[in-house]
């Protein structure tokens, strides 16, 4: 019986240290990442507002190509959908908000699992010299769950700041290459 109670203070603890630490956490966050590319302006657009041409670069899409796919919608217009199901990247889908022809690409991300949650997806393509200059940023609210996975993992940016680079390298690629 009082290994039980010693147990039950432990539980109790943690789970007021977790509860508590939680609200000392930062609550918001925002990766981003930019690439200049060598090409029109129109083909970096089609390559991000097309979700048929934006699997192709994906980097997530490449780390489990075997994941159940879903387009729907108009592409390149507000509503277009990419949706996914995967044993490695979970469920969710992109949808896009809004548009503007050759210069941004406003998404909802949507997870449905492991955890549920909602992130706003920028894609903002702007001239640089003669080239164009793109740049990704996700940026939105943390749960208790991913504060504290955040905090283990060293944050947002070293969680998907990589899979950023290596996505828009493989954006410039394609794009470089005129599809």
């Amino acid at each position: 019986m009082k290994v039980l109670k010693i147990l039950l203070g432990i539980i109790l603890v943690l789970a007021i240290v977790i509860i508590i630490g939680g609200f000392f956490l930062p609550k918001n966050y925002s990766v981003s990442r930019s690439v200049v590319i060598n090409t029109p302006d129109s083909v970096i657009f089609k390559n991000i507002a097309d979700f048929n041409e934006f699997y192709e670069w994906n980097p997530w899409a490449k780390m489990e190509p075997t994941a159940k796919t879903i387009f729907s919608g108009t592409p390149a217009t507000p509503g277009h959908i990419y949706a996914w199901v995967g044993k490695e990247t979970g469920s969710g889908e992109m949808k896009i908000l809004k548009v503007e022809r050759n210069k941004l690409v406003d998404i909802d991300l949507f997870f449905k699992e492991p955890f549920e949650s909602h992130a706003d997806t920028k894609f903002v393509i702007q001239q640089d010299g003669g080239s164009n200059r793109v740049t990704w940023t996700m940026s939105g609210e943390n749960n208790l769950i991913s504060k504290w996975m955040c905090l283990v993992m060293g944050g947002m940016d070293k969680m998907i700041g990589k899979d950023f680079e290596s996505g828009l390298k493989s954006l410039k690629e394609k794009s470089e290459k005129g599809s």
